[in-house]
């Protein structure tokens, strides 16, 4: 038996051998653990935009205000380099500037896919650096994210990428930063865009559409068909082409040795929410293993799509060879990948194939309920209660408020001069008295995140202030939050990520143990998403690209060292001095912000914040963000678009404004590359700090504006 076993890999790997020889790549090889892969030959339909790079660089182009990519003669793929070589001398665009950032930008040619469409991008990073994918739409002031890796290798590595259906035209922006060490690099090898969805797969590229296995000592899925009949001689002829020329992968039993053996195909991340039907083939030769199809989520977390029951046990049995097809509804509102899983009970647990793995954007059955609509239960109380209620009995209600801020109270969240709501507990007849908040109702069966803003005020013990239930549908109550520190009286940022197994209501509820414990709890900006709060702030950020909260940095944003006497400084919790600046970010009320610190300045120095290059377009810009102005003495804000060193003023503010947050919003225009400018200027006193949180940049007007900021003076909330 270890003799034929010796000869069945010798075989896989001359083979595999023969396959990268055809290729013409001798460094080539993959970083996919499934097995050995045979000699296969694509034959897949290749979009435009798609390129090998065997003799030309197929329409793909260097962006000239950075560092060039190179087109490698001898091993035909392209490069960006740390340390560029003298000798090469084919490059796809300008040459590189020593003193530019070590950054390579390759652009496609202008792609018109109306369908989606799948990128599988073959590439290496040596040493440290960085590979990210973005798309770029014609309108648009920042390219979209839609994959990157961090992760070096020594080998070529297989990422897929979905393009979603586009109307417009778009170009696919490749952009590259090797590290600073000399021999620092990233390289792409192939570049392959085929019609319909990365978890689609038939298994007859050499690729195997991005699949992975998970390596297990014992048992494993392999390739199967081609050809090849040395370790079984009843191996099925694989369903695409029903013969035994075709693959299909498969996983056997025969070398298991531990009770409960554990075989699983992993498929690419998908890389946006995808819902609709999945579609598979497989076959089962024994009854003693157990199929399940699984989704897992960024975080490692599995959920059960599909189970091989007792029905489909006995299909097997019926008619030998036979591909059984199976259709389950996937819902997937982020990034997930596909698991499919075989498990052993003994190496007499038989052999399970799979084929023709495929995705449709409809359901499975015209029974199938659409995702829900989780949304329904967002309210920023701006225009009244939305869908949430409250009892209406001797308890004292939650009330629609709209305050102008002042040194006591905060405005609102969402602009610092709208609505929110507020249960005052001073106001109640009697003590021991219970507010109640109640949502619309959430489909069960699903994973929620709820995020809302929370402020209190007086309550001497905080952990009946604010706590917040569901309600299930058979009238039980479950706690699934409650706050037990102190908000100094600032909106903090709170987020619940629950599971329901029937469909349910949250609810909010303050209680009083008497009136001396009482004080008053405001609630504000109510939203609602499917999924783990990890995962949906994760898609939350590839979705804005132009948007920085300064958690994590400044976001690309660069301090002007020439023309200012200051820098902005990244601060969280209230400023040094007394009587001026926030005492919390807008994010999240425990986060950072940016902000001038006026004690070490002279009146009329200034401090300025450059945004990264944005690229100008026909239509409208829009910059929203929170702004903060209080103190006697407090200075200038203004925001400037600087073209070519020329700069114009777009808005300004002078002058104490509240002791709140403010939202401002400005809409412009700009057909060349810009950048935008945070001018902050210190005023006549040392209570004249100046904060800016939560700035998004993007092309198209301004939501829910009519007409542009207009420049001017104002101490007056917006």
């Amino acid at each position: 038996m270890k003799e034929d076993c010796s000869l069945f890999f010798s075989y896989i790997l001359q083979e595999f051998s023969l396959y990268i020889f055809k290729q013409k790549a001798a460094m080539l090889r993959f970083y996919i653990l499934l097995t050995f892969a045979v000699n296969i030959q694509a034959n897949s339909q290749l979009l435009p935009g798609s390129c090998n790079f065997e003799s030309n660089t197929c329409g793909y182009t260097s962006d000239a205000d950075f560092m060039s990519w190179t087109l490698q003669k001898d091993g035909r793929f392209v490069t960006v380099e740390a340390a560029v070589n003298e000798d090469q001398e084919d490059y796809i665009g300008s040459g590189a500037d020593p003193q530019r950032e070590i950054i390579g930008v390759l652009l496609s040619p202008r792609l018109e896919h109306g369908e989606w469409s799948c990128l599988r991008l073959v590439y290496q990073i040596t040493e440290p650096g960085s590979l990210e994918v973005l798309q770029r739409t014609e309108g648009n002031s920042f390219d979209r994210p839609l994959w990157s890796s961090r992760l070096p290798s020594d080998s070529w590595v297989v990422s897929s990428i979905d393009l979603q259906n586009n109307t417009e035209p778009y170009r696919v922006v490749i952009e590259g930063k090797p590290g600073s060490s000399k021999g620092s690099s990233v390289a792409i090898f192939e570049i392959h865009i085929s019609p319909g969805y990365c978890l689609e797969c038939d298994f007859e590229e050499s690729h195997l559409c991005g699949y992975n296995n998970q390596w297990n000592a014992n048992v494993n899925w392999y390739v199967g068909g081609g050809g090849v009949q040395v370790l079984h001689n009843d191996m099925p002829n694989d369903h695409t082409y029903n013969n035994g020329s075709g693959h299909f992968m498969y996983v056997d039993s025969i070398y298991g040795k531990t009770f409960k053996e554990v075989a699983k195909l992993v498929s690419p991340m998908t890389q946006v929410p995808m819902s609709g039907c999945l579609s598979f083939q497989y076959q089962r030769s024994e009854i003693g293993n157990l199929f399940s199809v699984f989704t897992r989520d960024q975080l490692g977390q599995y959920q059960e799509l599909w189970r091989a029951g007792l029905e489909n046990q006995n299909d097997w049995t019926k008619i030998p060879g036979e591909w059984i097809p199976v259709q389950v509804d996937l819902k997937a509102p982020y990034s997930v990948q596909v698991v499919f899983e075989v498990a052993f009970n003994s190496p007499r647990g038989g052999r399970v194939a799979l084929d023709d793995i495929s995705f449709s954007s409809q359901f499975c059955t015209t029974d199938t309920e659409p995702t829900f609509d989780p949304s329904i239960a967002n309210c920023d109380f701006e225009s009244g209660f939305c869908l949430y209620t409250q009892e209406q009995a001797k308890e004292s209600p939650w009330r629609r408020v709209s305050v102008k801020p002042n040194i006591f109270r905060n405005g609102d969240h969402t602009t610092g001069a709208g609505s929110f709501l507020l249960a005052h507990s001073r106001l109640g007849p009697r003590s021991g008295y219970v507010s109640r908040l109640i949502g619309p109702t959430l489909a069960g069966n699903m994973k929620y995140c709820l995020t809302f803003y929370f402020s209190l005020r007086g309550f001497s013990q905080t952990d009946q202030a604010l706590a917040v239930y569901l309600l299930h549908a058979n009238g039980s109550q479950e706690k699934i939050w409650t706050q037990a520190e102190r908000s100094r009286g600032i909106w903090i940022a709170a987020d619940v990520t629950f599971q329901t197994s029937q469909s349910a209501k949250v609810v909010f509820v303050s209680t009083c143990r008497s009136f001396w414990d009482c004080g008053s709890v405001a609630l504000d900006d109510i939203s609602v998403s499917l999924g783990d709060c990890e995962l949906v702030a994760g898609l939350l950020s590839s979705l804005l690209p132009g948007r920085c909260d300064f958690e994590a940095g400044l976001c690309g944003y660069t301090q002007d060292k020439k023309s200012d006497a200051a820098d902005w400084e990244r601060r969280r919790g209230a400023t040094p001095t007394s009587y001026t600046g926030p005492r919390g970010d807008h994010t999240a009320g425990l986060g950072y912000y940016l902000h001038l610190e006026a004690s070490p300045m002279l009146p009329g120095q200034n401090a300025r914040l450059m945004s990264r290059t944005v690229r100008g377009t026909r239509g409208r810009h829009c910059i929203s963000f929170f702004y903060h102005m209080y103190g006697s003495g407090t200075g200038q804000l203004n925001v400037r678009i600087n073209k070519y060193g020329k700069e114009e003023l777009l808005w300004q503010r002078s002058g104490e404004q509240s002791i709140a947050w403010l939202k401002a919003q400005v809409e412009y225009q700009c057909h060349s590359q810009h950048q935008i400018v945070f001018e902050a200027i210190r005023g006549s006193s040392i209570r004249s700090d100046i904060a800016i949180d939560d700035v998004i940049l993007e092309g198209g007007p301004c939501p829910e504006m009519g007409i542009s900021t207009t420049v001017g003076t104002s101490n007056e909330i917006e």
